[in-house]
């Protein structure tokens, strides 16, 4: 985001932490964030209403009163107040008033998985979707197919996690559907897994390893890190045996390949260039 989005962000996500604070019931929580999606489908698909919320050349007021007449009996109250302050502020591009409403919808569902205790099983389960989907080819490529109806790709979703995962799982991988922030399938479902565990206030260590870590070596794994870090340390393990051995772990930018398949590819290389 540019400057002035990014002040605009942390404003309204204050405004919504301050409504967090307030409301208490999940259910009312989740809704808000379904309300607040609702909105960030409409201006994905009105690109026109997009430009003209985001103009500075409008007045604030009249923004908010402009979506105000939009949303009235659509959406809940509370989420109606929240969209109005949104846009009354200044955007530095229509494309990230539509990611900030898309983020402060995301944030609203996860503070619901929070407030009854699912946020670190709602983090684990999107890891795992994310898992599953890239170990199936054939389903990867359907579920990223922007030129599909995103409903029928939701009702894919909806019936690959019935009776497996939290409400809020179900709700963030439908979002990833839409290319949460720009993002393709795969990198949205990533980022929702690193949203839930900031809110957790941990980071993530992605590990892969060609044999499973045992949980005792797991949990060591993420006692270093979060040494390493000054920061708790979710550690999402894949594995993949064409690595043959050693790990390779990442956390953000930092890559630390300690592979056997690296450490091969870089022998084949030195060798290469005698």
């Amino acid at each position: 985001m540019q400057a002035a989005s990014r002040e605009a962000y942390a404003a309204a996500a204050e405004r919504l932490e301050a409504y967090l604070g307030q409301a208490g019931d999940p259910a009312a929580i989740a809704a808000v964030a379904a309300d607040l999606a609702s909105v960030a489908d409409l201006l994905r698909r009105e690109p026109r209403l997009r430009r003209v919320l985001s103009d500075p050349a409008r007045a604030g007021a009249d923004r908010s009163e402009l979506i105000n007449g939009v949303l009235t009996g659509k959406v809940s109250p509370a989420a109606a107040e929240i969209v109005a302050g949104v846009v009354a502020d200044r955007w530095s591009a229509p494309s990230e008033l539509l990611n900030a409403l898309e983020r402060l919808s995301v944030s609203a569902l996860l503070a619901s998985a929070d407030v009854v205790g699912d946020l670190g099983e709602v983090e684990d389960e999107l890891f795992r979707f994310g898992q599953v989907v890239d170990a199936n080819p054939a389903l990867s490529t359907v579920l990223a197919d922007r030129n599909a109806p995103i409903a029928q790709r939701a009702e894919l979703v909806r019936s690959l996690l019935a009776g497996k995962a939290k409400p809020a799982t179900v709700s963030l991988a439908e979002m990833a559907l839409a290319g949460f922030g720009g993002r393709s399938f795969a990198g949205a479902l990533t980022k929702l897994v690193e949203l839930a565990a900031e809110r957790r206030e941990k980071r993530v260590a992605y590990v892969t390893v060609a044999a499973p870590l045992d949980e005792a070596e797991e949990q060591r794994l993420g006692a270093k890190l979060s040494q390493l870090y000054g920061r708790d340390v979710t550690v999402k393990q894949t594995v993949d045996p064409s690595v043959l051995g050693g790990m390779s772990v990442q956390v953000g930018a930092d890559l630390y390949d300690g592979t056997v398949l690296r450490r091969l590819t870089e022998t084949r290389n030195a060798l290469a260039k005698r």
